[in-house]
């Protein structure tokens, strides 16, 4: 029997998200072999954390995603990891030059943006990734399955409340602070949580509105240009010393998205949704209450060994917690309750064999639609906006596999 071939992997952006690749790192494995055998990324930290993240042995380190392209013409994939602001160009890049391309979430920080990548996959037939982790989650599978299988009837409604209790800072202390490099937090961070409404709900946003704004993070204290260059997420969080919002200070120079926001939205398919975002809660987690004709389902807690699901559709009555079901959800190993393991699996998966997806090219592009749209929206007076679908024939391209054949 011949030895499957390894698959090549570059990864471009040596931040935190970048530590996804260690996952994909995997060139022993029996059946479906991959090595991250290049880097791309400027920093001056980049060649310390892959010693770090690689001590078998780093991959090759380039100073930009260009010269990588050039250096290593064999690459059969590339994993993005890089600001959300970089995301269009450097996708079209690797698209162009025909290496697949795993992108992290949001694909792009405006609806032109995606839309320009999903063309670009389309044309040269390149295969296109988003990593939209969320998808793997075992309590969004678990409740999606609930939901398929019609324990609630029909869906009418879904509403996620996300309490972003580490918002100061995971992201008002670096890049996604400033719009110029997310649009906004509904985008950046709602992204996930737009992307999961739409999955639950079997649809996408066609109408939008919402109000928010800077009402906590705007007038405390500043880093200075500069003087954190080179850092992580890691280096300045401290979570038990952090609180209460008011008190942290080294906020990015920049300060100019909102902190709290609101949505609420109409689906093509005629469900009602709605989204809270707000960063400066005292606990961390997302809750999404799922109503149909026939009840409805909620999640407590959101990781595995402490979350659990309940579902009320026995009978009407006043306020009670003993749920008609109460579905637990396990624990399961790697980041984000599993889902980045799972999520790499299904990646490599695609590259080598192609097939169809849990995620979705055409979802993701939806949910930065939606984003963009509700920021456009809280800015404007809470003007509704309307959001156009991917073209017919475009997304048929993507929900048939990416098969130009």
């Amino acid at each position: 029997m011949t030895a499957p071939r390894t698959l090549q992997l570059a990864l471009v952006g040596i931040g935190m998200r970048g530590g996804i690749s260690r996952h994909a790192h995997r060139p022993d494995h029996p059946t479906a072999p991959a090595a991250v055998v290049a880097a791309a990324d400027p920093a001056p930290h980049a060649a310390e954390r892959l010693a770090e993240w690689f001590p078998e042995g780093a991959p090759a380190l380039h100073a930009s995603h260009k010269e990588l392209i050039a250096e290593h013409p064999d690459l059969d994939a590339v994993l993005i990891t890089t600001p959300d602001h970089t995301h269009e160009d450097l996708a079209v890049d690797f698209l162009e030059a025909g290496i697949a391309v795993f992108l992290e979430k949001p694909m792009a920080i405006t609806t032109a943006g995606a839309d320009r990548v999903l063309a670009t996959a389309e044309r040269t037939g390149t295969r296109l990734y988003i990593g939209h982790n969320m998808r793997h989650m075992p309590v969004v599978r678990e409740m999606r399955r609930l939901v398929q299988e019609g324990v609630i009837g029909d869906v009418k409604a879904v509403w996620c409340r996300h309490f972003v209790g580490e918002g100061g800072d995971f992201y008002f202390k670096d890049w996604h602070a400033d719009r110029t490099k997310t649009t906004g937090l509904l985008l950046q961070k709602g992204a996930h949580d737009l992307d999961v409404i739409h999955w639950l709900a079997g649809g996408y946003t066609r109408e939008v509105s919402a109000v928010g704004g800077l009402t906590l993070y705007g007038d405390l204290p500043r880093a200075a240009p500069g003087e954190r260059d080179g850092e992580l997420m890691g280096d300045w969080w401290k979570p038990k010393e952090n609180w209460p919002p008011t008190s942290l200070t080294g906020l990015n120079p920049v300060v100019d998205v909102e902190d709290i926001s609101m949505l609420v939205g109409r689906l093509d398919n005629g469900v009602h949704v709605s989204y809270q975002q707000c960063h400066y809660t005292p606990d961390y987690w997302r809750n999404y209450t799922v109503i149909g004709t026939h009840g409805r389902l909620e999640n407590f807690g959101d990781t595995g060994g402490e979350a659990e699901i309940r579902v009320w559709n026995a009978r009407r009555s006043g306020y009670r917690a003993d749920a008609d079901l109460v579905v637990p959800i396990g624990v399961s190993e790697g980041g984000h309750g599993g889902a980045d393991p799972a999520l790499i699996d299904e990646f490599l998966g695609f590259v080598r064999d192609g097939g169809t997806t849990d995620t979705s090219p055409v979802a993701a592009r939806e949910a930065v639609a939606v984003g963009v749209a509700a920021t456009e929206s809280l800015r404007d007076g809470s003007r509704p906006v309307r959001i156009a679908p991917v073209p017919e024939g475009l997304a048929g391209y993507f929900e048939g596999g990416q098969d130009k054949s």
